[in-house]
């Protein structure tokens, strides 16, 4: 099934190695997509399976995106190389964003990958919903800082895919703060400004006792 799993990935005009939790920064879907649509097309050719998470409206508009970078898109549902997920049924499937259930739900699907064979799953999933009117979501940056309690288990790459044009200075730092490696102007470079979750955390604890939150 080609590459073993420990060895580096070309992504984003780099190699991805040991280090998988990606913060993607993009100013627009077609900067998103020229980016994204290599590190997706050489997973499918390599065996891997794809775990995508996409905003409910644009979930056509993803796959006809697939289907234009020449990825047979029935054939890899059927085969259970792509998993495609919404908000809906993934974040929101409580009904509010649960952030324990959420990470239980990433690694619930990483298992399922291994325990179907795959090499690795490589999971890119869209951030816009904490945008949304819905409880909880402003413990999306908890969420993430706690991903990195996990993701070093696995040799899965995470993607998380955030819009620059949407999205507030202030979280942007959060973002950038959890996740050990960036894409910023297409290029995956190591982030030097992440800081370990248990350090994010306590920051995090302090923050919101100082605002009263």
């Amino acid at each position: 099934m080609g590459k073993g799993a420990s060895e580096p990935i070309p992504f984003a005009g780099s190699q991805l190695g040991a280090t998988r939790h990606v913060c993607a920064f993009f100013r627009n879907a077609d900067e998103e997509y020229r980016v994204l649509l290599p590190f997706i097309q050489d997973g499918f050719e390599s065996g891997d399976r794809a775990f995508h998470i996409v905003d409910p409206k644009l979930r056509n508009e993803h796959l006809r995106r697939l289907a234009s970078a020449g990825i047979d898109v029935a054939v890899v549902e059927r085969n259970g190389q792509l998993r495609l997920h919404d908000w809906n049924d993934t974040y929101f499937r409580h009904g509010h964003f649960d952030q324990h259930a959420m990470l239980a739900l990433i690694e619930a699907e990483l298992q399922e990958g291994a325990g179907q064979g795959f090499r690795l799953s490589r999971a890119i999933g869209h951030v816009a919903w904490a945008l949304e009117d819905r409880p909880d979501v402003q413990d999306v940056v908890e969420f993430e800082a706690r991903l990195n309690y996990i993701l070093p288990r696995y040799k899965d790459p995470i993607i998380c895919v955030y819009d620059l044009a949407r999205f507030g200075a202030a979280i942007l730092v959060d973002m950038l703060r959890t996740h050990p490696m960036v894409i910023i102007g297409g290029i995956l470079q190591e982030n030097p400004f992440f800081v370990p979750p248990d350090e994010f955390l306590r920051d995090l604890s302090e923050r919101r006792g100082a605002t009263g939150r």
